[in-house]
């Protein structure tokens, strides 16, 4: 597999990114925005931001009352989310320029540890390839350092109109 990302980014954004600067890379919008904050980011490389857990998520209402844990597919999702960013910009767009990427597959996802209400998800993603709009990603959460989960995400990069 070969990286054929090569154009400059410009760096249109500031560190830490907020959360209308990650609004303007991810289409998600509450309650479906797992992004708090951007942290670090080297375009075309590797990127790493947080989620806060909160026990208002609306998620912990079913999941499980009593015993609130976040599910794993949002802490996939999450992930997902910061490769996301990652990609548009290392492609240099966003999807006001009429462009998504759109999850395509996750490989050896693994869970080691629950998320609970007040913990700090802490996101990164490292881009693995890039090949004819298809970006391959490894990608970790971590709770105060320790590794709840992981995963190799694909996204591709779609052409779309907003309606």
């Amino acid at each position: 597999m070969t990286n054929d990302i090569s154009s400059a980014v410009s760096l249109d954004y500031q560190l830490p990114m907020q959360a209308d600067t990650i609004r303007s890379y991810l289409p998600q919008r509450y309650p479906f925005l797992l992004v708090d904050r951007v942290t670090d980011v080297v375009p075309n490389q590797s990127i790493k931001g947080l989620k806060n857990v909160s026990i208002n998520e609306e998620f912990f209402q079913g999941h499980f009352p009593g015993l609130p844990i976040m599910p794993g597919v949002l802490i996939v999702e999450s992930m997902a989310q910061i490769a996301g960013i990652l990609g548009f910009m290392s492609a240099g767009k966003r999807p006001r320029d009429g462009y998504m990427f759109l999850f395509a597959g996750a490989d050896k996802v693994r869970f080691k540890r629950q998320v609970i209400p007040g913990d700090t998800l802490i996101l990164s993603a490292e881009l693995l390839m890039q090949r004819r709009g298809i970006f391959k990603f490894s990608c970790q959460a971590h709770v105060e350092g320790k590794l709840v989960a992981s995963a190799e995400i694909l996204v591709s990069e779609q052409q779309i109109t907003l309606i």
